[in-house]
């Protein structure tokens, strides 16, 4: 570099430029690194708080073997999965991470919000943390830990990609504010857990939407509802009025009137059902339900709760021009209602 520092040859940097780049680019590899490491460290403090206490099952049924997830929920035996991973059978082999093997049964199932509570015959780990999905934020980093593909222990971690989904199920319901991720899951990772940064399970990993879509129902105060009476009673009660809909927009003067901009149309009234009984039709814009504003289906599913069956309950729609009011008595929904 003689010469070119003496003449500054064209189109050559001088060594000062050159020294000056690579310094650059040091601080930004040790800026890039020290992120690197940080976000393993976090990845990795997660992975060994919660791995040994997630658990891979083997699954026979009459339909054949099958293979899921489940996480320690007690210290005296209770486990979590996915209701669709337990489908049809009563029994269950959970392994875990230190190659203890137990045999679990199947204490319920909860297929409307695909939760399932089972009851190990002997010792497990540490139970895992319960977090609050309620106060997750898109784009916060999350870790799945399962089982997917036969592959015990796997480990995958992603960001938050969206909050507040719906997760159809087979019985026709929907599970409410469901966790949408781009942590990698796979057949397997059903019933698996979705934990934040700190090590707490903030969601039931239970669905592969597409490539890059993963869903997770979450650990909430509803949730923890469904798990506590399953874990109790074996089961959850709900109410059902046997109607289908979506939401639709109200007449402007009645928006107004009632300060909300949607209601329910109902699409669809079940022949025999407690709602065809009432009188609703199909065409209906439910606005409320004992006297409360009602917009969407998940508000109506938040209120068929066990304490409205068999109780006189107030429908409001509005039909033909006018507002109408309905009385239905709900009954328990089972998995054939709907």
């Amino acid at each position: 570099y003689s010469v070119c520092l003496r003449t500054r040859c064209a189109g050559t940097p001088r060594l000062g430029t050159l020294l000056g780049r690579a310094r650059l680019h040091n601080m930004i590899d040790d800026r890039d690194r020290e992120a690197l490491d940080a976000y393993s460290e976090a990845v990795t403090a997660v992975v060994q708080q919660v791995l040994p206490s997630v658990a891979s099952l083997r699954v026979r049924s009459r339909l054949g073997d099958g293979a899921g997830s489940a996480s320690v929920l007690t210290g005296d035996g209770f486990l979590l999965t996915s209701a669709h991973v337990v489908d049809g059978v009563n029994t269950v082999v959970a392994a875990f991470a230190d190659g203890n093997e137990v045999t679990a049964d199947v204490v319920g199932r909860d297929a409307f919000s695909d939760l399932a509570v089972l009851r190990a015959r002997g010792d497990v780990p540490s139970p895992v943390a319960l977090g609050d999905a309620s106060k997750l934020q898109v784009g916060q980093l999350v870790i799945a830990v399962g089982n997917p593909l036969g592959l015990a222990g796997s480990v995958t971690a992603g960001i938050i990609s969206g909050l507040g989904r719906s997760l159809p199920t087979r019985q026709g319901r929907v599970v409410d504010e469901v966790i949408q991720t781009d942590a990698a899951l796979n057949p397997g990772n059903s019933g698996g857990v979705l934990a934040d940064s700190r090590g707490r399970m903030i969601g039931v990993n239970t669905a592969v939407a597409g490539i890059g879509v993963g869903l997770a129902v979450p650990i909430n105060e509803t949730t923890q509802r469904i798990i506590s009476a399953l874990m109790t009673a074996g089961r959850v009660r709900r109410a059902w009025l046997g109607i289908a809909g979506s939401q639709a927009p109200l007449p402007p003067a009645l928006a107004n009137k009632l300060g909300r901009r949607e209601g329910l149309r109902v699409a669809q009234v079940v022949a025999g059902s407690p709602a065809d009984s009432a009188g609703l039709r199909a065409g209906d814009i439910v606005v409320a339900v004992a006297g409360t504003s009602l917009g969407s289906s998940t508000e109506l599913q938040r209120r068929m709760v066990e304490d409205a069956i068999g109780r006189r309950v107030e429908i409001t729609v509005w039909r033909n021009g006018a507002l109408v009011d309905v009385i239905a008595v709900p009954r328990e929904l089972t998995e054939s209602s709907s």
